[in-house]
This record gives C-alpha cells, sequence and structure tokens, in this order.
C-alpha cells in the first residue's frame, strides 16, 4: 500500500497552484453533482454525497461552491450528462493504473488518456485488465506533525482501521469502505487532525521500479490527473522516499 500512500502526499507537499485548485474544485464539484444525482441532495441520506462534501472541505472548497454544485446535481442540468468510467493499462515496469473519470464526452476522455499512457512510457489496455489488482478501501491521512505516529496508529485500530501504515511524516490508515465515516468521526472526536478522508482504489501488492521506470511512472500518474476529466488515478507502484524527494524536486 506505501506506494499509493506516498505518491498521494507527496502530491499535497508539493502544493496547489492557483490554476490546479480551480481544477481540482471543478473535479470536486462534478463528483458532488453525480452523487447528489444518483442519491439525493439530503447529506444525511446519501453516503456518496457525503463523502463528497467532506472532501471539498479538507481541500478548502468555499461553501457557496459545494451548495452550488449541490443545487446543480439537484437540477439535472450540468451534472446529468456526466458518465462515470475506469480506464486500465499499464505504465513503465508493467505497473498497473486506474483512472477514473467523469466526462459528457467518452471518447475525447478516452483519446486524451489514451495519449498521456502513449507518451509516458505505458499503454491503455482492455476493460478488466487490472482492475483485479486493487480493493475498495477507505483511506484516511493524518499528517503526524509533533503527534506520536504510533499511539495514533493504535488509536486508529481501536476505532476500526483494519490497517495502518507509518510513514516519516504521516500516518494512512485503512478502512472497509462502510467503515470510513466511522472511523474517521471517532478520530476526529479525539482531536486528530485529518488531511484527508476517501474511498480509493487501493492496490493488493505493489511494484518496485528502479529510478529511471519511477520517475517516468511519476510523471505518467502526474500527467493522467492533471487531465480535466480524471478525477482519480491509482497504481501499484512503489517508490521510495529517495526517488520521490528528487521528483518532487524537478
Amino acid at each position: 500500500m506505501s506506494g499509493h500512500s506516498k505518491w498521494s502526499t507527496i502530491k499535497r507537499q508539493k502544493g496547489v497552484t492557483d490554476a490546479r485548485r480551480g481544477q481540482l474544485f471543478t473535479k470536486l464539484a462534478r463528483e458532488i453533482m453525480v452523487a447528489v444525482r444518483e442519491g439525493g441532495a439530503s447529506p444525511e441520506g446519501n453516503f456518496r454525497l457525503r463523502l463528497a462534501v467532506q472532501k471539498a472541505r479538507d481541500n478548502n472548497m468555499p461553501l457557496d461552491n459545494i451548495e452550488r454544485a449541490i443545487k446543480k446535481g439537484s437540477g439535472q442540468t450540468e451534472g446529468a450528462s456526466l458518465v462515470e468510467m475506469v480506464f486500465e493499462g499499464y505504465g513503465p515496469g508493467g505497473t498497473a493504473v486506474l483512472a477514473e473519470a467523469l466526462s459528457d464526452n467518452r471518447n475525447r476522455v478516452l483519446q486524451e488518456v489514451r495519449h498521456v499512457f502513449s507518451k509516458h512510457g505505458g499503454n491503455l489496455g482492455e476493460s478488466g485488465c487490472v482492475a483485479w489488482l486493487f480493493d475498495s478501501r477507505g483511506v484516511i491521512s493524518v499528517e503526524t506533525g509533533d503527534m506520536d505516529a504510533e499511539e495514533l496508529a493504535l488509536q486508529a485500530i481501536d476505532a476500526g482501521a483494519e490497517d495502518v501504515k507509518v510513514e516519516k511524516s504521516y500516518v494512512e490508515i485503512y478502512t472497509k469502505p462502510e467503515e470510513l465515516e466511522k472511523v474517521r468521526e471517532a478520530l476526529v472526536q479525539q482531536k486528530v487532525p485529518i488531511a484527508s478522508a476517501e474511498l480509493l482504489m487501493v492496490p493488493k501488492t505493489t511494484v518496485e521500479l528502479d529510478e529511471k521506470a519511477a520517475l517516468q511512472a511519476l510523471k505518467l500518474l502526474d500527467k493522467l490527473e492533471e487531465l480535466d476529466d480524471v478525477q482519480r488515478v491509482s497504481s501499484n507502484a512503489d517508490f521510495s522516499d529517495a526517488l520521490l524527494e528528487k521528483y518532487q524536486a524537478q
């Protein structure tokens, strides 16, 4: 699981430019709209919407933006034409890659995703070719700071977490999808500062790459996420701290 964790964390630490933040807010709004379309505008009765709104808040999305996205989803306007799709393929070194998208134009997204794969040492595969290598998991990230990471890990296990990964500056907590909210709320009540909490596709096992392939894989993952219609990208590539620092410095 560490490959996914480290890559997610390094992206947060790199910071987000105003342009990328605007793109992020657009993606968060789309997730909210689709969640409303599928399960209604009340967060209390719509698990997916609760998660989408919480993720928006975790990313400092303004409340006005959140409310506007809920209204759009309720009106069956912009949100009505968005379709969910998952693209699967292989990255450098034979790593598995999933790209989850929301779009009103499947052909456009398909062409863009295929282009990114081809340009950065990968290739798009058939549906089902790598999805079996991943599980849907709740993932809670905590930047530890001065906290005792081992103590935090015990708190998470007591709250119902299935697994905990302790890294140098953060802890990632893994839950069953249906337990994510419960574990998150228990940690919040204990004053644990949550950086993010979301449902992600987490690899069952990870693959280590040499430096050249690893840097190329990181570029591929970043470029996929930069596509406007791509919501999330998952990979089973594992990256050492040294490689991540080298990539971060580029």
